[in-house]
């Protein structure tokens, strides 16, 4: 796979492990090492003239200054080269021993220029650098020339070495998101792993929540007359009901072909689908279980091709507690990734979708051929299409979707014109769709869209997909269709538990979300989402918990369904864990740890929790909602425990402690400062 690879050396302990990871690869690959060192004598020189009016007034004479001229030029020249050759001779060395061939390279000039211009003329097979050089300080995250390498590096695999522990034993994860750079990478994962004798896992993240907050965001700041235009309500329905379960199955997809290619390759890949931002998502994988090796494409799915490097690769680039390598080889799987379905259609459901505008014609037979899957049909008619439409969108919004196109046609938007004018089509897709039902529902409804929407919320039944997520309404599904599980891996959603935990909750406060949907929180479930940072955190936060609720059929918001959600997100440490040189661990995790007897997520045992608890107080405990609110509960009384100086907790024990807590709670929900009441909690808890 790799023939020449290249390594720049500086002595430092990354560019020292970039070696012998170089070494190992080159003798697996039968490749040809390249070590480089720049050095910056010219630099050096202007230096030294800036600083000639600081010199001593003996030697401002013009024969005296030209002779410290010589001198200096003389020895830092000579000087730099003597370091250049002690620094390759490094590397010849560990080549020798290894019996591979090397090639020296001693380049003078700005480092991280000189380095990039190297690279891409000669075009090495892979770079390995070092994450950090001899400058690194305790803070340092990515040193700046290798930063600034990666980005002009275009057709080379850039390995960079985060770790300087050896590069054997644990896991390779690879990240698709369907792009050729990231197939490129998964194919570069096979054959490291055969190489390294490491297993390879395929994770695959997309965000089917950035919209709903994007869009309560911007519905904040538009007048009446534009929040017309953007018709939240159907733009919503697009999304929960067609778009978000698309982007499920094409991301499952993508991981499908990454283990076709696997098994193409004679052997197989573990696969992950994550729901959330790609960066967060990934880094809160490789954080909880690190990889040896995390591997990237350059740029993304959705990225130009000029683009230098993608947002996602640059923020796991600095932030991933592993190596890193950035793919910038391409592969195109010769799969399609519908090849797996042998569904057929009718002439006249064919004839059908002929009516649809061509660029929204994708979006509505992926949306009736998922809903085919679902149901066990393998022959779509029209009668599957009618289902397939009323299953996407109750009468209520058909009827308002008609309208939308009426209004359309009123205002004199020519729908030729928006077929053939692409960069339309997209910013009008919410017409789009209006478009789409016109022309394949005949039906009239009944009542008005906001009426029916609430009884479709309050009768369908709800499956879950214990695979995936995925969730269908309506008739039992058959098959999933995301990720191919029968139909008994579906589970009803049982709304009366949730029900009945909102009556146990108490009091109600109603939320008019942007597509003016009403939405109410329990009192319970408001104060405990304080405990997430205020800002963009808790704005995601809520914007996952509300969405998720509402595909469900859910209109209120209970703190046992929020909690996990809400735990999640305070548990996230944003701080790289590559920058702190310690655990990484927030505070609400030390918490979660402690109240989970220390069973962490690293696979190693813990000792043994010194308490000791009675069944009655175990009972009591567990009378507190499961989850993050449960877990902080815990560790108060363990910490009243500590106070009175016992190990046993009895039923006493736990209520005093329990009182206790209620005041501490009750003063940080006020405030805000769940999380910092949280931290103090940690002292005896983490030991």
């Amino acid at each position: 796979m790799y023939k020449t690879i290249y390594i720049p050396v500086d002595n430092s302990d990354h560019s020292n492990t970039a070696v012998d990871v170089g070494v190992h690869l080159a003798k697996t690959f039968g490749a040809k090492i390249v070590g480089s060192h720049v050095y910056a004598a010219k630099m050096h020189d202007k230096r030294f003239k800036q600083m000639e009016a600081g010199l001593p007034e003996e030697y401002h004479d013009e024969r005296e200054l030209d002779r410290q001229r010589q001198i200096h030029d003389s020895l830092i020249t000579r000087g730099l080269q003597i370091i250049t050759d002690s620094y390759l001779d490094y590397v010849d060395k560990k080549c020798n021993e290894a019996n591979l061939p090397i090639e020296r390279r001693s380049l003078e000039g700005r480092n991280w220029k000189v380095l990039a211009e190297d690279i891409n003329t000669n075009a090495y097979d892979l770079v390995i650098m070092g994450a950090l050089g001899v400058g690194a300080v305790k803070d340092s995250v990515i040193g700046s020339n290798t930063e600034r390498v990666v980005r002009r590096v275009r057709n080379s695999d850039m390995l960079i070495i985060k770790n300087i522990q050896p590069m054997t034993g644990g896991k390779i994860v690879v990240a698709v998101d369907g792009s050729p750079y990231s197939f490129g990478g998964l194919m570069t994962g096979l054959a490291l792993g055969k190489a390294f004798n490491m297993p390879v896992e395929a994770i695959s993240a997309f965000d089917p929540y950035f919209h709903y907050a994007a869009f309560h965001s911007i519905s904040g700041v538009l007048n009446e007359e534009a929040g017309k235009v953007f018709r939240f309500k159907e733009q919503e329905k697009l999304h929960e009901e067609i778009i978000d379960s698309g982007l499920a199955k094409i991301y499952q997809s993508h991981l499908d072909i990454s283990r076709e290619i696997a098994q193409a390759e004679q052997t197989d890949v573990k696969t992950t689908l994550l729901d959330g931002k790609a960066f967060e998502k990934i880094i809160q994988y490789v954080r909880k279980d690190i990889p040896t090796l995390l591997i990237v494409g350059r740029i993304g799915v959705h990225s130009d091709e000029d683009m230098d490097i993608g947002s996602n690769t640059e923020n796991l680039l600095r932030s991933a507690p592993c190596n890193v390598l950035i793919s910038n080889r391409k592969y195109v799987p010769p799969i399609d990734t519908q090849a797996e379905y042998t569904i057929a259609w009718t002439e006249e459901a064919l004839r059908r979708m002929e009516k649809i505008p061509v660029f929204a014609r994708g979006v509505a037979k992926t949306a009736i051929h998922r809903y085919a899957i679902e149901k066990g049909h393998t022959i779509i008619s029209n009668t599957v299409v009618d289902a397939a439409v009323g299953h996407i969108l109750p009468k209520g919004a058909m009827d308002a979707m008609r309208a939308l196109g009426g209004s359309l046609d009123a205002a004199g938007i020519d729908r030729n014109k928006m077929q053939a004018d692409e960069a339309v089509s997209k910013d009008l897709m919410g017409s789009t769709l209006s478009g789409i039902m016109t022309e394949i529902v005949q039906e009239k409804p009944k009542v008005s869209a906001g009426t029916q929407a609430y009884l479709d919320r309050m009768t369908q039944d709800y499956f879950v997909c214990d695979g995936c997520g995925y969730i269908g309404k309506g008739e039992t599904p058959v098959k999933c269709p995301v990720c191919a599980a029968g139909g008994d891996r579906f589970k009803l959603v049982d709304k009366q538990i949730f029900e009945a935990a909102a009556h146990a909750e108490g009091v109600l406060e109603t939320d008019l979300a942007y597509d003016d949907v009403p939405m109410q929180w329990t009192k319970d479930a408001k104060e405990a989402i304080r405990a997430v940072p205020a800002g963009f955190q808790r704005r995601r936060a809520k914007a996952k918990i509300e969405k998720s609720a509402r595909k469900l059929g859910m209109t209120t918001i209970t703190l046992e369904y929020a909690a996990p959600m809400i735990k999640e997100a305070v548990d996230e440490d944003y701080t790289p864990i590559f920058a702190n040189k310690g655990t990484g661990t927030s505070a609400a995790t030390e918490v979660a740890l402690a109240a989970t007897n220390g069973n962490g997520s690293n696979g190693h045992a813990e000792p043994a929790s010194p308490y000791t608890w009675t069944s009655e107080a175990q009972a009591r405990l567990e009378r507190a909602p499961e989850g993050f609110m449960r877990d902080c509960t815990k560790a108060l009384i363990i910490k009243h425990a500590d106070k009175i100086g016992t190990t046993y907790i009895t039923l006493e024990v736990a209520n005093e402690g329990i009182e206790q807590a209620k005041g501490y709670m009750a003063e940080a929900m006020k405030t805000g400062n769940l999380k910092d009441m949280i931290a103090n909690l940690t002292g005896k808890v983490q030991a």
